[in-house]
């Protein structure tokens, strides 16, 4: 992962955001432009597609030159989530999809032999889309080329979010100035991330590494579901940790980020759950897919669909695989079930032991995910299959 490697520091963060302070306010945009730009090409050549990928800087350019028609009620803002739309498909669904019609990659004719994941692209598309939706809805600024560049292009939060609201993000670049106060919490927050990189998401890599078949088939029933937990404790704590690192980065140059996570897994409901993991990502969910099908403003059986839905989306966003798919429905089904109780129920408050009682359910029912998340469909049935029953076939 980039943020692990020294060259992250060592090369951009520290050198840009230096450059950053030192630069005029009308100088800032470009400083931020062109560090990305030798960020994007540093380490898509080191990993991330090779030439090919750093050769999809020009998604970047290409969007900038696009975006600058987009106005209120514009056609064009239709096209730029199209677009948007197709750089995600083609790059990261293209063998997916064409695979579902065909058993193998050898008997698919489409198959795309040398696919790879242009660096930061399941998150750079969803701001592209942000931007198109709200500038169709008159919401956003249209900003300078400069600005929108280093919105888009902001190597911190490239890799692995948080997604950022241009609406949020302009007013603060234009005002940046990183000061005593921003470094201490900037420093502090990326030792923190790396804390939890380290110390706890790559400790619990000892145990996740055997949620494989061949593993499941040897090891003590009893063990199953602690490998299971220790995965749902390494994935808070890598994507926690992630985000730390990039809301800390962002804070050396003055400039303050969505939070990500605010601890999740302590909260009653799957609602709640909701409220605080993946923030950025449940509010954009909220904003573009949710809201848009209809939100809560329907008959019951319809915000059930919308529930469904909006969580699919949520499912194959994270990866291309049925099992992502089946674990967008499986937070679907309890977001709807969550819904029914509180209809039913109404609004009365629950007490303090049904909270813990909620809370409890909701940890288990988030980590029984998990697997469907972290496995193939396959291999989950499997793993499911020895928890419940002890059978090794």
């Amino acid at each position: 992962m980039i943020f692990n490697s020294l060259d992250y520091y060592l090369f951009f963060l520290f050198p840009a955001a230096a450059f950053f302070k030192l630069a005029s306010p009308r100088l800032r945009p470009w400083v931020l432009s062109l560090s990305a730009a030798f960020f994007y090409i540093y380490f898509s050549l080191d990993g991330f597609g090779g030439i090919a990928g750093a050769l999809c800087l020009s998604i970047f350019l290409w969007e900038c030159f696009v975006s600058r028609w987009y106005q209120r009620r514009a056609a064009i803002c239709l096209f730029g989530v199209a677009q948007s739309i197709v750089f995600l498909v083609v790059f990261k669904y293209w063998n997916y999809l064409t695979g579902l019609l065909w058993w193998t990659a050898v008997q698919n004719p489409w198959h795309w032999s040398g696919a790879f994941l242009p660096l930061g692209i399941s998150f750079f598309t969803f701001e592209f889309i942000h931007y198109a939706v709200d500038r169709y809805r008159g919401k956003a600024d249209a900003g300078s080329t400069a600005e929108y560049l280093a919105f888009i292009m902001f190597f911190p939060t490239m890799v692995a979010g948080p997604i950022k609201r241009y609406e949020d993000f302009l007013p603060k670049l234009r005002l940046a100035e990183a000061g005593s106060i921003d470094l201490e919490i900037g420093i502090t927050r990326i030792l923190v991330g790396l804390v939890k990189k380290f110390a706890v998401a790559d400790f619990m890599t000892a145990f996740t590494n055997h949620l494989n078949r061949a593993d499941i088939a040897i090891a003590n029933r009893a063990v199953l579901p602690l490998w299971l937990l220790a995965y749902g404790i390494k994935i808070y704590f890598d994507f926690a940790g992630y985000s730390d690192i990039a809301i800390g980065s962002a804070r050396l140059f003055g400039l303050q980020v969505p939070e990500n996570f605010d601890w999740p897994y302590f909260r009653s409901n799957i609602a709640e759950f909701w409220r605080y993991w993946h923030i950025s990502l449940s509010r954009w969910l909220l904003d573009y897919v949710f809201i848009p099908l209809g939100g809560s403003r329907a008959a019951p059986l319809r915000i059930y669909v919308n529930l469904m839905a909006t969580m699919l989306v949520s499912g194959v966003w994270h990866g291309a695989g049925t099992n992502f798919a089946v674990w967008g429905l499986w937070h679907g089904m309890l977001l709807t079930g969550h819904r029914i109780w509180r209809d039913a129920i109404g609004n009365r408050t629950p007490t303090a032991a049904g909270q813990v009682l909620g809370g409890v359910l909701t940890f288990v029912m988030v980590n029984i995910g998990w697997a469907f998340f972290c496995m193939d469909l396959p291999t989950a049935r499997y793993f499911f299959l020895r928890v419940l029953t002890g059978a090794r076939s």
